[in-house]
């Protein structure tokens, strides 16, 4: 079962816009799996980091449609979680490897 938690978590996605959600929140985003749910991302979440999580959003990212001369295509959608931490807790992702 752990071993199906860790590998939920795909990757932490690091933009502008999500690291500051992460200093002003103690919010942070992850690139997760098709498939998951909000109750085995805050699972995984509260496993991998030892962490506690107040709540978690999940949102479906469609990809966008390109074009190389007269082939249409379109990018791989993906599923995103924004997970809130309680307060006072924190990730450090020095350790994380994705």
């Amino acid at each position: 079962m752990s071993q199906q938690l860790v590998n939920l978590l795909l990757a932490p996605h690091m933009t502008e816009k999500s690291m500051r959600h992460s200093e002003g929140h103690a919010q942070y985003v992850f690139q997760v799996l098709k498939q998951a749910n909000k109750d085995e991302v805050k699972k995984a979440v509260e496993l991998m980091f030892n962490t506690k999580v107040d709540r978690v959003r999940i949102v479906n990212v469609k990809g966008k449609a390109k074009r190389f001369g007269q082939i249409e295509g379109r990018t791989k959608g993906w599923k995103k979680a924004y997970v809130t931490l309680k307060e006072g807790q924190q990730i450090d992702f020095s350790g994380f490897q994705a």
